[in-house]
C-alpha cells in the first residue's frame, strides 16, 4: 500500500479536526482511523499503479539476482486467489514475489455465461476484467478482516505497552493484494478492440497483461493443435495498443508480457506485404512452405506467388486458405518472434509456449534471444497439460541410457514409467527431484522470471470434490468431511475454518458498533457457534 499514513498520523489529523475525539454526529474518530486503514486502496486503478511498481522492483531484483524469482497459480475466483495469498502469508510471513494468474483458460471453462467451454477465445470480452474486479475485491476484504482484528486486539489492550505492540502490527501491516497477471488472449479483435478491452483490464486493476500472437478469431489453446500466428507487425501493434492503454490512465510502470505461440503453430493466415529486404514482413514471409514453380507446376488462376532468394515461389495453401509455415521452422521463428516484440513492440517480458517442460529446450532459445536483448526474462508456464511425471522420467531415462548409467532395458520407454512401480526406484526419485528444483533450474538457467501455474484450482476444485464425495456418499459420510477438510482446517490454521469471521461476519459487528454503540445487534455473541474453533 504506496504512501500509507500511520496509526498516529491518521489519529492526529482527525483530533485537529474533532478535538474532542468525536464528530458533529457522535462517530468516534477512533473508528475513523480503522475504516481509513482498513480501506487499502482508493480504486482499483490505484492498485494497479501500486503493483506495477512492485513488479517492476521485482524484475529488477531478478536482473540482479535470478534466484529471485516469482510466483503464481492461477485463480477462476476471487475466493481462491484470497486463500493461496493467506496460504502464502501464513508460510513466508509476506507475500513478496508472489502474484496471481487470471487465465483465459479458466474463464473460459468456468467463468462465462455460455458454460463450460474450450480455451477459443469463446468467452465474454468483459468476464476477464470482472473476474480481477472480484480477486481484488477478495484480497482487499482479507485487509479488512485482518485489520479489524487488529483494532480488536487494540481495545482490549491492558496497558500502553501492550497498544504500542499492536499499533506497531497496525502500522507494518502487509496487505494481501498482490499483482495480477492477467490473460487478454490475442485480444479479442483488431488492435482497437485490444486497446479498449486492455483499458477494462487495467481499470480493472491489472498491472501485467499477457498477450499472445495468434489469430483472435481463429484462437487455440497453446497446448492445442491448430494455432495460427498473425504476422509480426500485426502483433507489434497490439503490443503498442496495451501500451497506450497503460500510458493513458497513468499506469506509467505497467508491464506486458508478449506470448508467442509460434513453437507449435505451423499456420499463418496472412503473407504481409514487405517493403524490403530485412524488415519484419520478409523476415516472417521467409518461413513459408512453397514449391518451386516450374513447366509441370506452373501458377494457376487464383493462386500466389512470393519473390524469395530471386525467385518465383507458390506458397503452399490449404483448402481454408491458411498457409503452412516450413516443418520444423518453429524455434527460430519463436526466437525472432521474441526479439522483434521486445525491441520493436516495447514488450518487458516473454512466454514462450512449450511442448514439453525442458529446462534445456527453454534455456537454449532464451540464450539466443539473449544475444540481441541481453536482459530478456520469461514468464512460463508450469503447464498441467504436461504429464510431468512420464516426462521428467523420460528425460531422466534418456539421459542416464546416453551417460551409459543404465542400459536401455534397465526402464521402459513409454507410458508405462508412468505406473507406480516406479515411484521409490532410483530413477523415479531422481525426477520427482528435479520436479522439485525445475522452477528454481529455470529461473537460474533459462531467464525465467515468473513460474506459473495456468489451471491448478480447476484440477484441485476436480480432485477435492472428488475425493470428499467419494467418502461422504461412500462409507465415511461425515467422516469423510471432518478427517479430508476440517481436521485439516484447523490444524493447519487455515482462517476459513471460522467461515463466518471469513467473510466478515465480525467486521460487520464492529461496523454495527461504531454506529449503534451499544444498541447493536451482533452475530458474534456467545451462542455462535464459530466460538467451538476460537481456541485452535
Amino acid at each position: 500500500m504506496a504512501n500509507r499514513k500511520t496509526y498516529a498520523e491518521l489519529r492526529a489529523e482527525l483530533e485537529k479536526r474533532y478535538p474532542n475525539g468525536q464528530t458533529v454526529g457522535g462517530v468516534n474518530i477512533d473508528d475513523i482511523v480503522q475504516l481509513k486503514l482498513q480501506n487499502s486502496y482508493d480504486t482499483h486503478l490505484d492498485i494497479a499503479r501500486d503493483m506495477a511498481t512492485v513488479m517492476r522492483a521485482d524484475m529488477a531484483a531478478y536482473d540482479a539476482d535470478p534466484t529471485l524469482s516469482t510466483q503464481s497459480l492461477g485463480c477462476w475466483s476471487g475466493f481462491h486467489a484470497q486463500q493461496m495469498i493467506k496460504s502464502v502469508k501464513r508460510l513466508r510471513g509476506t507475500t513478496k514475489r508472489a502474484y496471481v494468474y487470471l487465465s483465459g483458460w479458466m474463464v473460459a471453462g468456468l467463468r462465462n455465461t455460455w458454460g463450460h467451454l474450450p480455451d477459443q477465445s469463446m468467452h465474454e470480452k468483459t468476464a476477464v476484467a470482472d473476474l480481477i474486479r472480484e480477486i481484488y475485491v477478495s484480497l482487499r476484504q482479507a485487509d479488512e478482516v485482518a485489520m479489524n482484528d487488529l483494532f480488536k486486539e487494540l481495545k482490549s489492550a491492558g496497558n500502553d505497552e501492550a497498544r504500542n505492540a499492536v499499533i506497531e502490527k497496525i502500522d507494518n501491516f502487509e496487505s494481501h493484494v498482490v499483482p495480477i497477471i492477467a490473460d487478454i488472449d490475442a485480444g479479442f479483435g483488431n488492435e482497437h478492440a485490444t486497446y479498449l478491452l486492455a483499458k477494462e483490464l487495467i481499470q480493472a486493476g491489472a498491472c501485467c497483461l499477457q498477450i499472445e500472437n495468434q489469430v483472435s478469431d481463429a484462437k487455440q489453446c497453446g497446448h492445442q493443435d491448430g494455432k495460427v500466428t498473425v504476422p509480426r507487425e500485426d502483433f507489434i501493434e497490439k503490443l503498442r495498443a496495451c501500451r497506450l492503454a497503460f500510458e493513458e490512465l497513468g499506469v506509467d510502470d505497467g508491464v506486458i508480457v508478449a506470448r508467442t505461440d509460434s513453437l507449435g503453430a505451423g499456420l499463418t493466415q496472412k503473407v504481409p506485404v514487405s517493403q524490403q529486404a530485412g524488415d519484419l514482413a520478409s523476415e516472417y514471409i521467409k518461413w513459408l512452405d512453397t514449391d518451386a514453380i516450374t513447366d509441370e507446376n506452373p501458377v494457376r488462376d487464383g493462386e500466389l506467388a512470393i519473390m524469395q532468394n530471386g525467385e518465383f515461389v507458390k506458397p503452399k495453401r490449404l483448402p481454408n486458405g491458411l498457409f503452412p509455415f516450413k516443418k520444423g521452422s518453429g524455434r527460430a521463428r519463436v526466437v525472432e518472434d521474441c526479439i522483434a516484440n521486445l525491441t520493436q513492440g516495447g514488450a518487458d517480458m516473454l512466454w514462450i509456449e512449450t511442448d514439453t517442460p525442458n529446462v534445456a529446450e527453454i534455456a537454449g532459445m532464451v540464450n539466443e534471444v539473449r544475444e540481441a536483448v541481453p536482459n530478456a526474462k520469461l514468464v512460463y508456464n508450469n503447464s498441467p497439460s504436461f504429464n510431468w511425471t512420464l516426462n521428467l522420467r523420460k528425460q531422466v531415462r534418456e539421459e542416464w541410457v546416453n551417460e551409459g548409467k543404465i542400459a536401455a532395458g534397465d526402464y521402459p520407454d513409454g507410458n508405462e514409467l508412468m505406473k507406480p512401480d516406479y515411484d521409490a526406484t532410483e530413477l523415479g526419485q531422481e525426477a520427482d527431484a528435479r520436479l522439485q528444483r525445475f522452477q528454481h533450474d529455470i529461473s537460474t538457467q533459462a531467464g525465467v522470471f515468473h513460474n506459473l501455474i495456468t489451471l491448478p484450482t480447476f484440477h484441485l476444485t476436480a480432485k477435492s470434490v472428488d475425493e470428499l464425495s467419494r467418502g461422504y456418499f461412500g462409507d465415511d459420510k461425515m467422516l469423510a468431511y471432518v478427517k479430508t477438510v476440517q481436521r485439516e482446517e484447523i490444524r493447519r490454521g487455515i482462517s476459513a475454518v471460522k467461515h463466518q469471521h471469513e467473510v466478515g461476519s465480525d467486521l460487520g459487528d464492529t461496523f454495527k458498533e461504531m454506529v449503534g454503540g451499544d444498541r447493536a445487534l451482533k452475530a458474534g455473541g456467545s451462542k455462535n457457534t464459530m466460538n467451538q474453533f476460537a481456541a485452535e
